[in-house]
């Protein structure tokens, strides 16, 4: 066992950095999202998908 972990230690730390962003991201949107911000920029007066605010889909035809 001692030898796999010595062979694919490199492998094993890479994946651990990638998993720490790809949450530290995850949870950054997360609380973003509950201060209210939005992420696709909050210009929801010119966006079709929007429901705060914006037009519907149909509006764009």
């Amino acid at each position: 066992m001692l030898e796999w972990l010595i062979a694919n230690l490199a492998t094993i730390l890479i994946t651990l950095v990638i998993a720490a962003a790809v949450a530290a991201i995850v949870v950054y949107m997360y609380r973003e999202k509950k201060k209210g911000h939005h992420s696709c920029g909050g210009n929801c007066a010119g966006c079709s998908a929007c429901h705060h605010g914006g037009g519907t889909p149909s509006d764009k035809n």
